[in-house]
């Protein structure tokens, strides 16, 4: 059958509506939601990250392969039952205090969206406390911090100490990235893993949550 194979070059390409138009048409020849989602979408959503990951696709090209693959979603969301695997788990996500900037955080979050993340994005210049209060209120997987400039990147260990003192930190993981930061960083300010772009954020939220 064609029809997941033209799915994923749907995705691939970016065209949301010819990806709605196909999932519906993979949902009435009968394929299951699950194979929907693991046959075409994710591979879909992975090659594109790939691309950007090489240069072949520049920014806007991945946000719109990532509407695409919400496109798909939004179709087959309501025929999954509960526990599904295609809901990888849920993700509370934002700009650290002081740094106004989102064009990473966005990308990220579509990433995640697309590849079965339940995201919630808090925003930019987003304050300790105002992290602990979704964590309580979501109760998340795992939490996303990002920051593009040196001198706010250093509200991350502040947000992650915040976490500690509220006892929350043994139930996230915690995630960044942003230009200034790279793996000793992470280690040095408490971060469960560091992501240097999109695509390496979606596989590293995958390995912290324990989700092949």
């Amino acid at each position: 059958m064609s029809l997941l194979p033209e799915l994923y070059e749907a995705v691939v390409i970016g065209d949301d509506d010819l990806a709605a138009e196909l999932t519906g048409e993979c949902i009435e020849a009968g394929l299951a939601p699950q194979t929907i989602i693991d046959d075409a979408l994710i591979p879909a959503m992975a090659e594109a990250g790939r691309r950007f990951e090489t240069d072949e696709y520049f920014v806007p090209d991945l946000i719109m392969s990532g509407r695409a693959i919400k496109a798909g979603l939004a179709l087959l969301s309501p025929l999954l039952g509960a526990g599904s695997s295609s809901h990888a788990g849920s993700v509370v996500i934002a700009t650290v205090q002081g740094d106004l900037h989102d064009i990473g955080k966005n990308l990220v979050a579509v990433m995640l969206e697309g590849a079965g993340f339940e995201v919630v994005d808090l925003g930019t210049d987003v304050a300790p406390e105002e992290m602990v209060a979704a964590i309580r209120e979501h109760r998340p997987q795992l939490v996303g911090l990002s920051a593009l400039l040196t001198t706010t990147m250093l509200s991350m260990p502040a947000t992650i100490e915040a976490i500690e003192a509220a006892g929350l930190r043994d139930q996230v993981k915690v995630l960044i990235g942003g230009p200034p930061l790279n793996e000793e960083r992470a280690r040095e300010f408490g971060a469960d893993a560091y992501a240097d772009n999109a695509n390496a954020a979606v596989r590293a939220a995958f390995e912290l949550v324990g989700v092949k």
